[in-house]
C-alpha cells in the first residue's frame, strides 16, 4: 500500500469514528442533531377555547318590555279603589290622601284623589335628585378623593364629594367602601418617598361643598339615631363611627374623622405625620401625588333609592348644583335638583323642597309630580335614567320594600320608592297588574302622629296589591 493511499484510508477511517461519536454523542443528547434516545413525546393538547368566543348565555333584562295587548283596567273600576282607600278608617280620622294612577303605556290616568294638592312627600322626594342627577350628569362620573402637594412639608388630602371611601383598602364589590382610604395613603407615601419626604403635616380639604352641613329642617333625633350624617365632601361609610348597623352612629366632623384615618394610613405606609390633621384649601395648580374614585354615578343612585339614604342623597343634590353652577348648599341643591327635572318636562307646580333627601320637615310635592317622574324614569326615551327604574326597592325583595308585600300577590311586582316621615307615608313608583299591564302610581298620606303608622302602611300596600288584580275591561 502506498504511503499516500494509507493516508487516505486513516483519514477515511478517523471520519467514519467521528461520524460515529458524534451519532452516539446526538443520540444521548449532548451535541445538537436529530437523534434521541429520549421516549416519544405525546401529541401535544389541543389549543384552548378562548373565553371570549364562548356564546354568552341570554341576558335576562332587569326590567321586560311591556306587553301592549294586555288589556287596560277599567278606569271606574281602579277610581273604585282609590275612593276605598281614601275613606280606609285606617289611615285615621284626619288624615290627608293624595292619589294618582296611570296607564304606563296611554299615560292616561285611570284614578286620582286630591292629587294636585302638594303635600308633605318624606323621603319619596329622593326621586327628584335622583332624576336631576342621572337626567343631567354623565353617567361615567366618579368622584375623586386625592392628595396633593402643599408648600414645604404639607399634604393635603382633597375631598370630591365621595362620603363612601373605605377605611383601607377599597372593594370593587361594594358601592360604600368602593374607593379606599388606605390604598390613597400607600399610593401617596410611594410618591413621598420618591422625592426623599418622610415627614409631613396634614391639611384636609373639604371646600368643595359650601354653607351648612345639617339641614335646619332635621330634628336633633335624627343626627342622634344615625339617620343621616353631616354632609361634607368626604367621609369614610357614611360618617359611620359603628359597623354593622342599619343606622349607625355618625361622626360629628365625617371630614376630621377621614383625615385622621388617612394620617393613620400614611404613618402605617412608612410616612410620619406631624401633629393632627387641620383643614385647609389646597393650592391652586397642586401636584397630584395619588387618587381614588367611587364607583359610577348609576351606581351611587341605586344605591341611596335602594337603602333611602339620606346623606348620599344630599351629597349627589350637590354634584347637581355644582354642575348648574349654583351653590352647593342646601339651597342651592334643591333649588338646582327642581330646575333640573322642570327642563326634563316634569311639572312641579306647587314644588318646595327645603332638603333634597325628603328628611327635613317643610317640603311640598304633588302626587301628579311624583307621578310624572315615575314616567319618566319608566320612558324608553331616556334611557340614561333607567338605573333609576332598576334601582327602585322591589316588593317582597329588595331595600326598604323588602319587609313589604311577602304575603302579596303582588310580590316582586311592585317598583316603587318609599316614604316615611312622622305621620307622613308615600309611596311612588309601577305595579305589573295580574293582566301584565303596568301601572304607575303615587300615593302620599298624612296622619295624625299620634297614629301607629302600621295599619297605614297596610293600608297603602293593600291599594296596590289591589292595583294588580283589577277588573279588565
Amino acid at each position: 500500500m502506498t504511503t499516500g493511499t494509507r493516508a487516505v484510508s486513516v483519514s477515511a477511517l478517523v471520519l467514519v469514528l467521528a461520524l460515529g461519536g458524534y451519532a452516539t454523542a446526538d443520540a444521548y443528547d449532548v451535541v445538537p442533531g436529530i437523534l434521541t434516545l429520549d421516549p416519544v413525546a405525546a401529541d401535544p393538547a389541543p389549543f384552548p377555547q378562548a373565553p371570549g368566543a364562548i356564546l354568552p348565555d341570554e341576558i335576562v333584562p332587569a326590567l321586560g318590555d311591556v306587553d301592549a295587548s294586555a288589556p287596560v283596567p277599567d278606569a271606574d273600576d281602579v277610581q273604585s279603589l282609590v275612593d276605598r282607600f281614601a275613606a280606609d278608617p285606617r289611615l285615621g280620622d284626619d288624615a290627608h290622601v293624595g292619589v294618582v294612577v296611570a296607564d304606563r303605556l296611554t299615560g292616561e290616568v285611570l284614578a286620582e284623589h286630591d292629587a294636585s294638592t302638594a303635600r308633605e312627600p318624606a323621603s319619596t322626594a329622593k326621586l327628584v335628585t335622583a332624576v336631576a342627577a342621572l337626567g343631567t350628569l354623565d353617567a361615567s362620573t366618579t368622584l375623586t378623593t386625592s392628595v396633593v402637594r402643599g408648600p414645604g412639608d404639607q399634604v393635603v388630602l382633597v375631598g370630591g364629594g365621595d362620603m363612601m371611601l373605605g377605611p383601607d383598602e377599597g372593594d370593587a364589590g361594594v358601592v360604600n367602601g368602593r374607593a379606599g382610604l388606605g390604598d390613597l395613603a400607600r399610593a401617596a407615601a410611594k410618591q413621598l418617598r420618591l422625592v426623599g419626604l418622610t415627614e409631613v403635616t396634614l391639611r384636609v380639604d373639604d371646600t368643595l361643598f359650601t354653607g351648612p352641613r345639617t339641614s335646619p329642617g332635621w330634628d336633633e333625633g335624627d343626627l342622634a339615631m344615625g339617620y343621616v350624617a353631616p354632609v361634607t365632601a368626604l367621609a369614610v361609610k357614611i360618617g359611620a363611627t359603628k359597623d354593622g348597623l342599619e343606622y349607625p352612629p355618625r361622626s360629628a366632623d365625617p371630614t376630621l374623622a377621614a383625615a385622621k384615618i388617612f394620617a393613620q394610613r400614611l404613618t402605617e405606609a412608612g410616612i410620619t405625620v406631624q401633629g393632627a390633621p387641620v383643614r385647609g384649601a389646597a393650592p391652586a395648580g397642586a401636584t397630584v401625588l395619588a387618587s381614588v374614585s367611587s364607583a359610577p354615578l348609576p351606581e351611587i343612585v341605586e344605591f341611596f333609592l335602594e337603602s333611602s339614604d339620606n346623606t348620599i342623597t344630599e351629597a349627589v343634590s350637590r354634584l347637581v348644583a355644582i354642575d348648574q353652577k349654583l351653590p352647593a348648599t342646601f339651597d342651592g341643591a334643591t333649588q338646582a335638583v327642581l330646575q333640573a327635572v322642570t327642563r326634563l318636562g316634569v311639572d312641579t307646580s306647587g314644588a318646595q323642597l327645603t332638603d333634597a333627601s325628603g328628611l327635613a320637615s317643610g317640603s311640598h310635592l304633588r302626587p301628579t309630580t311624583l307621578l310624572g317622574l315615575v314616567q319618566l324614569v319608566l320612558d324608553p326615551a331616556h334611557p340614561e335614567l333607567r338605573p333609576i327604574a332598576v334601582g327602585m326597592p322591589v316588593g317582597g325583595l329588595t331595600g326598604t320594600l323588602s319587609p313589604r308585600y311577602q304575603k302579596s300577590q303582588a310580590r316582586g311586582l311592585v317598583r316603587a320608592k318609599t316614604g316615611s316621615l312622622s305621620g307622613v307615608r308615600g309611596l311612588a313608583g309601577s305595579v305589573v297588574d295580574a293582566s301584565g299591564r303596568q301601572l304607575e302610581f303615587a300615593i302620599l298620606v298624612a296622619y295624625p302622629k299620634d297614629l301607629w303608622p302600621t295599619p297605614v302602611l297596610l293600608a297603602i300596600d293593600d291599594l296596590v296589591t289591589a292595583l294588580h288584580t283589577p277588573t279588565p275591561t
